[in-house]
């Protein structure tokens, strides 16, 4: 894969509460919005397009003229809860479930007039994508990358307006990834739908564990030693990103996956997204 065009980035952007043992904060959230700030950094010519009911959410975006917004009803809310301070591989979430899908004919007047190069899909519950935007993203016949992990949460236990979350198999999920270039899940989402998929590349996260590549053969790469572990929201997102815009530059998978479990490693060290600067 070698860059060519726009890389589209697509998926809700969010209102979140992080929790951290007494200390709770308020923040914006959301795979794309991690994600831009990688992007930003590291391939230039992106656009990220985002869904929520209040445009002011894209305020803290790293470039407000890479951004578009579909205006909805709802906005996805997350509560990410970290019981442990001293061990955040360990989180509890709860989400409203919003049910604001991204739909083909929201997306067809802002890509009329783009040279779509790639694309980056980022379902946060399986409500967001349905079956007929996925279709038509690919039929760009463009490199497509995805996080499923959305696509296996489903609402569990209502507590006040949320609810707690559970993983299961998705049934149309073959179906959804076939032809997709690579796809991006957690170790845990891997023991409930396995790797029987028609894609190019999986790759496996595990937290301080490393990461796993499976293509043509099987990838270990290790983690990046944080000397001090602050932020962990968003850190799946930040290696997605950050091994796609090496991917699409022509670096190898063991090469972008170093290269992204270094840079997902500088995000654990700060608050927030990625950035260069801290």
């Amino acid at each position: 894969m070698v860059e060519q065009g726009t890389l589209v980035v697509i998926g809700p952007v969010t209102e979140d509460l992080v929790i951290i043992g007494d200390e709770n904060s308020r923040k914006i959230g959301g795979a794309t919005y991690f994600q831009s700030f990688v992007f930003e950094e590291f391939f230039n010519d992106y656009l990220a397009i985002v869904n929520c009911s209040d445009e002011s959410l894209i305020k803290d975006f790293p470039n407000l003229d890479k951004i578009k917004v579909i205006l909805k009803e709802d906005t996805h809310f997350f509560i990410n809860n970290y019981p442990n301070p001293n061990d955040l591989n360990i989180r509890q979430q709860m989400s409203n479930f919003a049910r604001i899908p991204i739909l083909k004919s929201d997306l067809e007047s802002i890509l009329e007039d783009v040279n779509v190069g790639a694309f980056v899909v980022n379902p946060l519950n399986r409500y967001d994508f349905p079956i007929e935007t996925i279709e038509y993203l690919k039929s760009f016949e463009v490199p497509l990358f995805m996080s499923i992990q959305g696509f296996l949460r489903l609402p569990d236990v209502k507590v006040n307006e949320n609810y707690t979350m559970k993983l299961d198999d998705f049934d149309g999920l073959s179906h959804v990834l076939r032809g997709v270039n690579a796809i991006f899940l957690d170790e845990s989402e891997k023991n409930i739908i396995g790797l029987d998929f028609d894609v190019d590349e999986i790759v496996i996260t595990n937290g301080s564990h490393g990461s796993t590549i499976i293509s043509d053969s099987q990838i270990k790469i290790e983690a990046v030693e944080c000397v001090n572990v602050v932020d962990t929201t968003g850190c799946g997102d930040t290696y997605m990103a950050a091994y796609i815009s090496q991917r699409l530059k022509g670096y190898t998978k063991k090469e972008s996956g170093n290269f992204a479990s270094s840079i997902a490693s500088k995000k654990i060290e700060n608050l927030g997204p990625f950035n260069i600067k801290k």
